[in-house]
C-alpha cells in the first residue's frame, strides 16, 4: 500500500500472482493427488506427495513462462515426487481410496454417476493391484500420463527396453484380469437371469 491507502502496484502484482497459483492449484490438485494415489497406493502419503509436488512447482515456477501449459511438467514432478518416496520408503501401507473422508467428485456429477464412477475406479485399482510397482509406474506414467519413454526410463532409473518390457508385462495382465473379471461379471449375470 502507498502512503495515501491505493494499493501499489508491486500489491496488485503480488494478488495476481498468487490468484494465479491458486487457480493453478485448484486445476490440477485432483488428478495430480490420483496420479501420486495409484503410485503410492495409500491416500495419506499421496495427499502429502501432492502437497510435496505443488510446492516445488511453485518454488521453480521460475523455469516456465506459462502456468496455465503446464500440467505435462507438473506430472513429471508429480511422479519423480513419488517415485523418490518409494525410493526412500521402500514399500508403503495400503489404505483404500474409500478411507476419504469425502469421496473426490465432479460438482455436477448425480449420485448414481459418482457410484458408476466410484466402482470403475475400484475395478481399475484392482487391475492395478495385479501389476508389480515398477509395471504399475511404468504403465501409469508412459499410458495415463502421456509420457514418452525414455522420461519414463530416467525416472525410474532404468532402460527404455526395461519400461517397454514393464507396460508390456502391465498390459498382458491387466489384459488379464479385465478378462477374468469380464467372464465371472457374465456368469454372475447369467445365475441371476435364471
Amino acid at each position: 500500500m502507498s502512503e495515501r491507502g491505493i494499493p501499489s502496484q508491486v500489491d496488485t502484482g503480488a494478488r495476481a500472482e498468487q490468484e494465479q497459483q491458486s487457480r493453478f492449484i485448484s486445476e490440477n490438485l485432483r488428478r495430480i493427488f490420483l496420479l501420486i494415489y495409484r503410485i503410492v497406493d495409500n491416500v495419506a502419503d499421496a495427499e502429502d506427495l501432492a502437497q510435496e509436488t505443488f510446492i516445488k512447482a511453485l518454488q521453480r515456477q521460475d523455469q516456465l513462462k506459462d502456468l496455465d501449459k503446464a500440467t505435462h511438467w507438473l506430472s513429471r514432478i508429480a511422479s519423480n515426487t513419488a517415485i523418490d518416496f518409494l525410493r526412500r520408503h521402500g514399500k508403503v501401507n495400503f489404505c483404500e481410496v474409500d478411507a476419504l473422508i469425502e469421496p473426490l467428485r465432479e460438482p455436477s456429477e448425480s449420485p448414481e454417476q459418482a457410484v458408476l464412477r466410484s466402482e470403475q475406479r475400484a475395478y481399475l485399482d484392482e487391475g492395478l493391484q495385479v501389476l508389480t510397482e515398477r509395471e504399475r509406474t511404468a504403465l501409469l506414467l508412459r499410458d495415463v500420463e502421456g509420457l514418452p519413454a525414455d522420461e519414463v526410463a530416467r525416472a525410474m532409473n532404468c532402460s527404455k527396453a526395461t519400461v517397454r518390457s514393464h507396460i508390456a508385462n502391465a498390459r498382458i495382465k491387466f489384459r488379464r484380469y479385465m478378462e477374468r473379471r469380464n467372464r465371472a461379471e457374465r456368469r454372475s449375470t447369467e445365475r441371476n437371469d435364471k
